[in-house]
């Protein structure tokens, strides 16, 4: 089952989580795996943030046209800050669960 995580840029509301398509995104934009992603890269970590969007976006039949540097104009640090402190609170779950 997915998780509904959204995000709002620019007033429009769109789904945002982690996809393997946002992971094949990454790899192709950066040339590395998010598993490289440092916890102080904002450039890289916005990056991943975009793939997400973007490919759930296109998972569900959402419009998505932002561009990466659209998107981050946009973006809000809380923004930025929220989708990871959501994501690292769904790995300790899953952990526990496991």
């Amino acid at each position: 089952m997915k998780e509904e995580r959204r995000i709002t840029v620019k007033g429009e509301t769109y789904p945002c989580r982690v996809t393997m398509g946002a992971m094949v995104r990454f790899k192709r934009a950066s040339g590395r795996d998010v598993s490289e992603i440092g916890k102080n890269d904002v450039s890289d970590m916005v990056l991943f943030m975009w793939c997400c969007v973007a490919s759930a976006c296109k998972a569900d039949d959402v419009a998505f046209g932002l561009s990466f540097d659209d998107f981050a104009d946009a973006l809000e640090p809380s923004g930025l800050q929220s989708f990871y402190s959501e994501m690292q609170s769904s790995e300790k779950k899953t952990q526990t669960e496991a």
